[in-house]
């Protein structure tokens, strides 16, 4: 035979824990929903511009018009690359940059994918050469930069810099 008892302490024990879990799943469901930097920045792109049907060299163009960026018809590189399964420093640093611009290339890790170079003929108050690197997988923008090719250069995400 079993015996339990239940002395008042043990009632004001549970009731104390039933009233604090009703509290907690308050709480809980009157916080707002928390939606990372990273997901607005993706979801505040995908509605400005189009990163979708990019097939071909015409299309990157189109697609760099978008940001006000003026090319050259040709692509100076046309390549298929492998995006490393592993990042090191210098892609986690080059992902971070997707980041910033609303993209991520962690998600493609190991995929083969095609990266467009061109030239870019209007790009402000500068002299040397500049270059946009687009990423494609599947005929969707995965990433990609602004760049120049000097030593002293830069690189940037699509969007033009402030003057």
């Amino acid at each position: 035979m079993f015996i339990w008892t239940v002395r008042a302490n043990t009632l004001k024990f549970f009731g104390i824990i039933a009233v604090s879990l009703a509290v907690l799943c308050a709480v809980i469901l009157a916080v707002p929903e928390y939606v990372p930097t990273s997901t607005k920045a993706i979801t505040a792109a995908a509605e400005k511009y189009s990163y979708k049907k990019v097939k071909t060299p015409e299309d990157v163009q189109k697609f760099l018009a978008q940001f006000g960026w003026e090319t050259e018809s040709e692509p100076l590189e046309t390549a298929k690359i492998k995006i490393p399964s592993e990042f090191d420093k210098v892609m986690k640093s080059y992902n971070e940059l997707q980041r910033s611009q609303g993209l991520d290339l962690s998600r493609y890790r190991g995929k083969e994918v095609t990266r467009y170079t061109m030239k870019v003929t209007n790009y402000p108050n500068y002299k040397g050469t500049v270059m946009a690197n687009v990423i494609v997988y599947r005929n969707k923008v995965i990433g990609g930069d602004l760049c120049s090719s000097d030593v002293t250069g830069f690189i940037h995400g699509f969007e033009r810099p402030e003057k």
